[in-house]
């Protein structure tokens, strides 16, 4: 039997090696940028054709390169960073490995302009699928071009697994943020098809930060510092008041680099604990300073998984400094006793000789007597109007609260809520059509009703959900849809990478009632609401829809409808403890009972419990 075991050639191992490290064109921006930032470059210029499917090119006036570094640049594990395997443990540079140039030249055609500081003439390189095609001597600036093009043109399979053009320029935004946000030294520009998407100056950390996401973070951010012997900790984190649900701008860096720590990220929560919301996250930029030999940055291919020798001091630390922060603020309540500048408030003084006391006089009718008065009146209920037509009569059901709830208390389980225990008012008007059986309010959330075996429970806030979910994705399958004008139109602002999903939403926001109006430097005004939503935040609104959209990777058209709709019916839907007329009631289960699906809300919570004629007789046994 022959021998079956041998070596791949270069061209597939790269290949191979190359899935590891470049997964999209995100992978290249950060590999090439960062490449640029260790050659220690002031201005970096980043250039993207069709979200890198066509080109992404770096230009840098760092350090440049030789002919015979250029072409050892792209051999595998080639690297001027380190020598021994000592320097992993003092690392100061971004890369390290020597894979990058490899990966990227294995699966796409480059092109290197590079000419090292003081040279007369600068070497160009091209190369395709690993294979050099042409070395020639240029006349090119000093520093370095890197073109890479037609990524992943000999590896179809990959190319074939790129997201849309969209989604992929938002990774690349989100890699270029990144490198941004950590240096701030750096003067940095991107372009997307020959359109300015972001044009740094050199700056200082806060104006960086200010710089990528808007001007109106400045008044958001609280300073965070915190050194010792194991750490230095600065950076800022959010105004409690500035926490959202989704989107917020989460961003840890350890020596320059950034990662993801999800045991630093509990620390920054707990000092936010009792200051925001359940289920919202506050905003931080925060950057580590520590000895490299006290962390290991070799875990992961994308270097963003970093172990730390004293994790849990360092936790430690990092939830007092933010606590600090928040503290000086004035986010946490603290009791700050000033003695300087304090009015001189007169105090009592004992031993100074006082008047003498005089006890005050009364003066008392002793003929009066209140209970003798005929304005008093022995208070009277009469108790047998609860149980007259306990059955016809809802409204005098819905008004005999404690009756209500002493009988279907001990056997249905509720959760506590912080609304009146049953509705005692009406409110004007009517939301759907008519029912016959009756309908009892419960705790100003549930809504109970008969059925022909037994009875149900309906959460009022997740039946309109369902009802109006089915009303959007309706308006936007016939592309129609009302929308109420306003008379003083908002303005919505985005980040760049929000920027870029809401070209693909525009249309069928237009249909389920939003018409917005781009005005450039992605902002946006809203002129026209869908009906329903006049008490909500306009900003607030579109900005959750935008950011569920992104959360969620909606790529399918379908997927994207869905996910609007759903922001949107959650949004307008009444609320738990919404006090509902009976025939509100009555019309809401009407609406309900009509679609199609009436059980679950469309992410899938129940809508309807039930407890059968044989349960409740179970319970009375």
């Amino acid at each position: 039997m022959s021998d079956i075991i041998h070596l791949l050639p270069d061209s597939i191992a790269n290949q191979i090696a190359a899935g590891e490290v470049i997964q999209r064109p995100a992978s290249v921006v950060k590999e090439l940028v960062e490449n640029a930032v260790d050659a220690g470059a002031g201005h970096i210029q980043v250039n993207i054709k069709d979200a890198g499917r066509t080109l992404v090119q770096v230009i840098d006036d760092g350090k440049g390169m030789s002919e015979t570094d250029a072409r050892m640049a792209f051999e595998r594990h080639a690297t001027s960073k380190i020598s021994t395997a000592d320097d992993l443990f003092s690392l100061h540079t971004m890369g390290f490995r020597g894979e990058a140039l490899a990966s990227i030249v294995a699966v796409s055609q480059v092109e290197l302009r590079t000419r090292l500081k003081g040279a007369e003439l600068g070497t160009h390189l091209v190369f395709s699928g690993s294979e050099l095609e042409s070395v020639e001597p240029d006349a090119c600036t000093e520093g370095s071009i890197f073109s890479v093009k037609n990524l992943f043109f000999n590896v179809p399979a990959r190319r074939k697994f790129l997201k849309s053009n969209e989604t992929e320029f938002r990774n690349i935004i989100n890699e270029f943020e990144r490198i941004a946000l950590v240096n701030s030294q750096v003067a940095l520009s991107l372009y997307h098809n020959d359109t300015e998407i972001f044009n740094l100056p050199e700056s200082g950390l806060r104006q960086r930060i200010v710089n990528v996401y808007g001007k109106t973070l400045n008044q958001k951010l609280l300073s965070v510092d915190a050194q010792s012997s194991l750490v230095t900790i600065s950076g800022f984190v959010g105004r409690p008041d500035s926490a959202k649900k989704r989107g917020a701008l989460q961003y840890f860096f350890v020596n320059g680099r950034f990662m993801k720590h999800p045991y630093f990220h509990k620390a920054v929560m707990q000092a936010y604990e009792q200051l925001i919301p359940a289920g919202e996250q506050p905003n931080y930029f925060i950057y580590f300073t520590l000895d490299p030999a006290t962390i290991d940055v070799n875990i992961h291919p994308t270097k963003t998984e970093i172990k730390f020798e004293n994790e849990q001091p360092i936790w430690q630390i990092l939830m007092a400094a933010t606590r600090e922060a928040l503290a000086k603020s004035s986010a946490i309540p603290t009791i700050d006793f000033d003695v300087e500048d304090a009015i001189d408030i007169p105090v009592y003084n004992p031993v100074k000789e006082a008047a003498p006391y005089k006890a005050p006089r009364v003066q008392v009718n002793s003929g009066y007597n209140p209970f003798e008065t005929s304005s008093y009146k022995k208070p009277e209920f009469d108790w047998s109007k609860l149980y007259n037509d306990f059955e016809g009569d809802r409204n005098a059901i819905r008004q005999g609260a404690e009756l209500t709830e002493s009988f279907l208390a001990p056997d249905i389980s509720e959760p506590t809520i912080e609304a009146d225990e049953v509705a005692v008012q009406d409110t004007s008007g009517s939301l759907f059509n008519d029912v016959s059986n009756p309908c009892y309010q419960y705790k100003g959330k549930y809504i109970i009703t008969s059925l022909k075996s037994g009875l149900a429970l309906i959460d009022q806030h997740r039946a309109h959900v369902r009802i109006l979910f089915d009303q959007y994705i309706t308006n936007i399958r016939q592309q129609r849809g009302a929308s109420q004008q306003v008379l003083f139109p908002e303005i919505v602002e985005f980040t760049a990478s929000e920027a870029t999903v809401l070209p693909t939403l525009l249309e069928d926001m237009r249909f389920i009632g939003f018409d917005l109006t781009n005005l450039g430097n992605n902002s946006y005004a809203i002129n026209g609401l869908p009906a329903g939503v006049e008490n909500l935040d306009p900003v607030s609104l579109i900005r959750n829809m935008v950011d569920r959209v992104i959360d969620t990777g909606c790529e399918v058209h379908e997927e994207i409808c869905d996910s609007l709709a759903l922001s949107l019916a959650k949004a307008a839907a009444i609320r738990p403890g919404k006090i509902l007329s009976g025939e509100e009631m009555d019309n809401l289960l009407a609406s309900l009972f009509s679609c199609q699906e009436s059980n679950l809300t469309p992410d899938g919570k129940t809508i309807i419990s039930k407890l059968t004629d044989e349960e409740l007789e179970k319970r009375f046994k």
